[in-house]
């Protein structure tokens, strides 16, 4: 053998060396996916989501990870396009292997990327709002956020208890939208809720003011419903105290529990209302409440790392992580067969959108009693008490 060939051997045998004792090995980690709309029109879900998952992430790994093994965060951006979302689930199966998902920021991403998952067999934990996400049950499937169906009870319960049995919506045209504003018109006869008149606004509108006016001129409306998520809602509020609409109660649904919407639509946001997670009112909560030391820590811990105002929508992915994690240790195993029916097993989970009591027949695992009735004042989230 040459002195050449030799030097070639032991450079190769070196490298081969180094490829399996590097710890970023893939046989040494776990990874995990995740495809968040952290730019575009839903940054205001996916960047709180995405500043969440490398945190915390990095204080599992910091605390030896999972079963001695680290955890491999693989993140693409999906700038909420569901086409691109689409192509990175894809990739995350087939390139990067991952064992689970957590993310989704939006309704439309999320189900564009279910068939991927679904057909390759490997858990998807969804943060996007709308209730088709889980109903009908897919086997892979599951989510965090409380669903569409959801925050319409909650509004109607506190509707019927001012009395309010009349109300216009106004929505948007994309898919959460669409998917709540079927939700409300579908159970509000069972809260004796009469939708009087309905308006829509696309994405890209700046202003609601036709339709705002369609609805002040309408006989009969003691309320008014938004089923919207991102900036719509923002323009909403601001034209409806433009004219002169405050004193007909307005509410929003939990797609705009972030201090960004209180900031987008200014004084006018005064007097709103809206159901969301306990999360938003941690310090306001009693003691005795699960919740308060998870929301109270993880806002905490948001906030001196980012050095931004928490949001629910954060909380969404913390969830999903720790659901996911939690699952792990229960399987003591990355199989992602094994972790989909430990996930499914989650019971008694206390994280920043409730108590999680998943079953076979519900993907979710939260009731009504994880949302809070909350209202805007002085700037700042107010809890309801029960009743008011």
């Amino acid at each position: 053998m040459t002195p050449l060939s030799a030097m070639k051997r032991l450079v190769a045998a070196g490298a081969l060396s180094l490829v399996l004792c590097h710890p970023a090995f893939a046989q040494q980690t776990i990874k995990i996916g995740s495809i968040l709309s952290i730019t575009g029109p839903a940054s205001f879900l996916g960047e709180p989501e995405d500043k969440t998952l490398r945190m915390y992430v990095d204080k599992i790994n910091s605390a030896g990870g999972v079963g001695g093994k680290k955890i491999e965060l693989v993140i693409y951006d999906d700038g909420g396009d569901a086409n691109k979302a689409r192509t990175f689930a894809t990739r995350l199966i087939e390139d990067d292997k991952v064992v689970a998902m957590v993310g989704g920021s939006t309704t439309g991403t999320t189900m564009a990327m279910i068939p991927v998952f679904e057909e390759a067999q490997v858990p998807l934990i969804s943060l996007g709002g709308a209730i088709e996400i889980i109903e009908p049950v897919r086997k892979y499937v599951f989510k965090t956020p409380h669903t569409d169906k959801m925050a319409c009870e909650k509004i109607f319960e506190n509707l019927k208890q001012r009395n309010l049995t009349k109300i216009a919506m106004i929505s948007g045209t994309e898919g959460f939208s669409t998917s709540m504003r079927a939700q409300c018109t579908k159970v509000a006869p069972n809260y004796g809720i009469q939708i009087i008149t309905e308006e829509t606004y696309g994405p890209r509108d700046s202003d609601m003011t036709a339709q705002l006016t369609k609805i002040k001129n309408t006989a009969g409306i003691q309320a008014v419903v938004n089923a919207g998520f991102g900036q719509g809602p923002a323009i909403v509020t601001r034209n409806y105290a433009q004219l002169g609409m405050t004193a007909t109660p307005l509410y929003q649904s939990h797609g705009v529990a972030s201090k960004s919407f209180i900031e987008l639509a200014g004084p006018a946001a005064e007097g709103v209302r809206l159901p969301a997670a306990a999360l938003l009112v941690g310090d306001k909560l009693p003691d005795s409440d699960p919740q308060k030391k998870v929301v109270v820590d993880y806002k905490k811990t948001y906030e001196d790392t980012t050095k931004q105002p928490v949001s629910t929508f954060g909380g969404h992915a913390y969830d999903g992580l720790f659901i996911l994690v939690e699952a792990m240790k229960r399987a003591n195993s990355t199989d992602p067969k094994k972790l989909r029916d430990e996930i499914e097993k989650t019971k008694g989970f206390v994280g920043t959108g409730g108590v999680v009591n998943m079953s076979p027949t519900d993907h979710l695992g939260l009731d009504l009693s994880a949302f809070r009735t909350l209202e805007i004042k002085g700037g700042d989230w107010s809890l309801l008490a029960p009743g008011t």
